[in-house]
């Protein structure tokens, strides 16, 4: 994937349903709270397909994760990042461990990071 039109089309033909919504705001807060482990062409690519999956509803987030995330990608401060932590934190513990590797397994058998170096990685998304 090489542009966010690419990673859309890829949303937009991936069977993704709102759990996979929500595994995709988790990495979102993951990568703004820099506790994201991925690669950081893997990061852009997870961050244009938060941005494909924006009108997709989640099972468990919504426009209060979006809004706070559109918030911090404009400019943090000490407090905005304390309110990233605070959220990430909330999310991870949301979703189940299990949940988040499923998803990130999944997006990688159905080729969203096809031809990525590295994109066999077990790190920790």
């Amino acid at each position: 994937m090489n542009t966010p039109a690419d990673v859309a089309a890829w949303a937009a033909a991936a069977p993704l349903s709102a759990s996979d919504v929500d595994c995709a705001t988790t990495v979102m807060l993951k990568i703004l709270d820099g506790k994201c482990k991925m690669a950081e062409r893997e990061k852009h690519i997870m961050a244009w397909l938060y941005d494909a999956l924006l009108g997709r509803p989640g099972q468990r987030f919504g426009q209060a994760e979006h809004a706070l995330i559109a918030q911090a990608r404009a400019g943090m401060d000490e407090a905005l990042r304390q309110t990233v932590y605070e959220r990430r934190v909330l999310a991870e513990t949301t979703l189940s461990r299990p949940v988040m590797k499923t998803f990130k397994a999944m997006i990688r058998a159905q080729g969203l990071f096809a031809g990525e170096a590295g994109e066999n990685s077990d790190e920790e998304n």
